[in-house]
């Protein structure tokens, strides 16, 4: 097998404001491989909270192409992969999902199967997704939820962590009373103490909130627990719940844990952590970091398995290069090609001009 990169830089449609960080745009890196004639595709983007930036993955990427150049075909290098074997060690998780994706995308393809039905589901998801709103003011917050709604969003998705936590309550108001029917979910991405996350959560929960992710600072487990505990509305575990390891020590004793397939490693990685948490009472919910549909799809295909989607990260961007997964009605779904399910935008609208110009 042989394999390729390619770095472009995603533009946001607008600033995205959170706690800890503004983000106007940020670099996706794409591994090609090709076996016997045909190509699959993964992205990893850069990340200044996981440590990464293009060069890194670059760097990374090219290490798991030598690698993969010992493989036959790319079952076996999934199955290595898989075992710990291929782009194991220090590899990122980020880097581990983007080649595991490409892998399942090149047997999936050449199988002719969407990989859903490659990891033995049977029903192409079809969910609705989160919509993220971002620390802004309280009119343009409005005005996006009821844009976002009247799009088809039937959940949103409010950030929060400001230091004045009323104007994160404001917010959140001005957005229930924009969308009156909306299921709300709250994300602060760890930006409160538990003191401060304990006042305010039953103002959140009165005013129709759904779920929290993250509450307080990342690092202290067994304080989200005791704060899931008594909490009046479900915590999900995000920043506190990166691999299998943290899932285990959480499961049971939070409502749910936010699954990034670039923070938990890939599909398999998530597959394991949902084995692990069934049953527990714990949730799973599916995020994501901003990236195109390439980088979300293999999110989508496990879309069934979560209470919360939270799969928008290609929706914030001005130009997404990749298509496939829909989301602009507010729900995300397989295509029904083969493999990951997406293709280059430049080729769908080839191929639309084409079939026009007959």
């Amino acid at each position: 097998m042989k394999a390729a990169t390619r770095t472009v830089r995603l533009d946001l449609t607008e600033p995205l404001r959170i706690s800890r960080s503004v983000m106007a745009s940020r670099d996706a890196v794409w591994l090609s491989v090709e076996h016997g004639g045909v190509t699959g595709h993964g992205e990893a983007v850069s990340s200044v909270y996981y440590g990464l930036d293009a060069a890194t993955l670059r760097r990374r990427f090219a290490d798991a192409a030598r690698e993969l150049g010992r493989y036959p075909d790319p079952a076996a290098a999934l199955e290595s992969l898989r075992a710990g074997e291929l782009a194991g060690g220090a590899t990122p998780p980020a880097v581990r999902a983007a080649v595991e994706a490409a892998l399942l995308d090149l047997v999936g393809v050449r199988a002719g199967r969407p990989v859903h039905r490659v990891l033995g589901f049977r029903e192409p998801p079809v969910v609705a997704t989160a919509r993220t709103i971002g620390i802004t003011s309280p009119l343009h917050a409005a005005a996006q939820a009821r844009a976002l709604t009247a799009s088809g969003f039937q959940v949103l998705k409010v950030k929060a962590g400001l230091p004045d936590p009323e104007e994160d309550v404001e917010r959140l108001r001005v957005v229930r009373d924009a969308a009156p029917h909306a299921r709300l979910l709250l994300d602060p991405n760890g930006a409160w103490t538990p003191r401060r996350a304990a006042a305010l959560l039953p103002r959140f929960a009165a005013l129709g909130v759904e779920a929290v992710e993250q509450p307080v600072a990342p690092g202290d487990p067994e304080g989200l627990a005791a704060l899931a505990e008594r909490s009046p509305l479900p915590v999900i575990a995000d920043e506190d719940a990166v691999g299998l390891e943290d899932v285990r020590r959480l499961a049971g004793r939070v409502h749910g844990v936010n699954v990034k397939l670039a923070k938990c490693g890939g599909v398999h990685a998530a597959l394991r952590i949902a084995e692990t948490v069934a049953g527990s009472g714990t949730a799973l919910m599916l995020g994501c970091l901003t990236a195109s549909s390439l980088g979300l799809a293999p999110a989508v295909h496990l879309a069934g398995l979560a209470r919360w989607t939270d799969l928008d990260g290609h929706l914030l961007l001005a130009h997404d290069p990749w298509t496939g997964i829909g989301g602009e009605d507010g729900h995300v779904r397989t295509s029904g090609l083969p493999g990951l399910g997406v293709e280059p935008r430049a080729v769908r609208l080839g191929r639309r001009a084409a079939v026009g110009a007959r």
